[in-house]
């Protein structure tokens, strides 16, 4: 009876509480590490507002004097078109300077947003070295999921770069150029986004020429075991 009572107890009787809280984080965890994790780089000149706009997409919140001292790395669960994935912002603050540094998160990531502010010409003009480093970075991938953005768009009457000046070296480069505001919270989620869907398309071209690959090579290899009678 007492052996009946133990299996009835153990099969029926619901976990004791830290159990459950173990097995929920458990399982949260292993849902999460299932989840599409999309890594993006902040880059551009200092003081462009690169952490502010971080901050506005991770926390709907505006911060005009962030000035961080050392990178920060934030992650995010959003539905990026009806699927639930992560993401994982870098923002690199003022470790620009440091080559090795800077080369070392640049390699890491996936997608870069490349920021200046439109109130500072100087800024606009740097985007392009920070550009070819990128590119000499990640000289072995075709084509990089990257965007211009031209941040602080509240501050129309400050203006030095032209929306002209900056869309032309957008189309030169082949990607898009898109205005934000992290004050207002103007087009921060659209660049955000529309990143991770250049990040994504990329991902599933890169796996559908790998499978591609993988399905040829194994074609090959079934008709070099065969032999003719």
């Amino acid at each position: 009876c007492l052996l009946h009572w133990q299996l009835f107890t153990w099969v029926f009787c619901p976990l004791s509480q830290p159990q459950q809280t173990s097995r929920m984080a458990a399982n949260k965890s292993k849902s999460q590490s299932s989840l599409a994790l999309h890594k993006v780089i902040m880059v551009g000149s200092g003081g462009v507002g690169k952490s502010a706009l971080t901050l506005q997409f991770m926390y709907d919140e505006f911060v005009e004097d962030y000035e961080p001292t050392k990178a920060d790395s934030y992650r995010k669960k959003v539905v990026l078109d009806g699927e639930e994935v992560q993401i994982d912002i870098l923002d690199t603050a003022g470790q620009e300077d440091y080559a090795a540094i800077r080369d070392n998160y640049f390699r890491s990531g996936e997608g870069f947003l490349l920021v200046f502010s439109i109130t500072e010409h100087e800024s606009f003009t740097a985007t392009a070295e920070f550009r070819e480093q990128i590119l000499r970075v990640k000289a072995e991938e075709d084509k990089i999921p990257l965007l211009v953005v031209g941040n602080k768009s509240d501050l129309e009457e400050r203006r030095q770069v032209p929306v002209e000046e900056a869309r032309s070296k957008a189309e030169e480069w082949g990607v898009q150029y898109v205005e934000t505001s992290a004050k207002t919270r103007a087009n921060v989620d659209k660049v955000f986004f529309d990143l991770m869907r250049e990040i994504r398309a990329k991902k599933m071209s890169e796996n559908k020429d790998k499978n591609g690959k993988k399905s040829s090579k194994n074609k090959k290899s079934f008709k070099e075991r065969c032999c003719l009678l």
